[in-house]
């Protein structure tokens, strides 16, 4: 009998927490889906893709020149890197392979710099239609937002080779792409768009929470080739509507 009450105490505590936590659930998975509502109803919107057409074109121009002039020197790296394969044309196939993966990686980091600079604009209209009694109370410095991202394009690239090998398997591959291209996006992004609505910490702190979910879900673009370059604004306009949301 003493077994049986502990039971149901226990049972009874397990059901009390949880009506306690349910409604707390309910809410985050409402405004989850409010952020997204309204993120994807932004991101086809005619100034949302004229900004990405320009970024994507200079970015394409930048990075293809830059790829052009040392297409030798990243093979060589790679080629080198693969050296540890003992079948030669498979190394000189792989070597290629990931050159192209590199470039487009390359691609991603030119969008992301390109976008972190520029959409300041963009985002203080976005939020101005959305949230017009929010006011813009700051800007993001453009070297600190620049320093972000070369941090983040840094440690973006070091993980990708050191994580490369992984790349290759299924459904842990796209796993750890995403978590990759997240943090390629996360605190640049968080910067640029809190720069311009938040300065108290606290407030900044709470917020950056489940900025890494939002981040991967954002890098989803990334599977897309052509639909890539949305990846940055997109985190952007996440990001934009997690801050600036209504609580109640």
């Amino acid at each position: 009998m003493p077994l049986q009450n502990v039971m149901l105490h226990l049972k009874m505590s397990i059901c009390r927490v949880g009506w306690k936590t349910h409604p707390t659930q309910i809410k985050k998975r409402k405004l989850m889906k409010k952020i997204l509502s309204k993120s994807l109803q932004d991101i086809f919107s005619k100034d949302v893709i004229v900004f990405v057409f320009q970024i994507a074109a200079a970015a394409f121009a930048l990075s293809g020149l830059f790829v052009w002039f040392f297409w030798g020197g990243l093979s060589s790296f790679i080629a080198s890197y693969l050296s540890w394969i003992p079948w030669e044309w498979l190394q000189t196939s792989g070597a290629k392979v990931m050159t192209f993966g590199l470039a487009y990686m390359i691609f991603i980091i030119v969008v992301a710099l390109l976008t972190s600079l520029y959409s300041e604009k963009l985002l203080i209209k976005l939020a101005k239609k959305h949230y017009p009694d929010v006011p813009v109370i700051g800007t993001a410095d453009i070297v600190v937002s620049i320093l972000l991202t070369l941090k983040a394009s840094m440690i973006f690239l070091v993980l990708f080779i050191l994580l490369l090998a992984f790349i290759f398997i299924p459904v842990i591959g796209q796993v750890v792409l995403l978590y990759l291209w997240s943090v390629l996006l996360r605190e640049p992004t968080f910067y640029d768009v809190s720069a311009l609505f938040i300065s108290d910490k606290k407030v900044l702190k709470e917020k950056r929470k489940t900025t890494r979910v939002l981040a991967m879900i954002a890098s989803l673009f990334n599977y897309i080739p052509v639909m890539n370059a949305f990846a940055p604004v997109f985190a952007q306009i996440l990001f934009l509507h997690h801050i600036l949301k209504e609580d109640s």
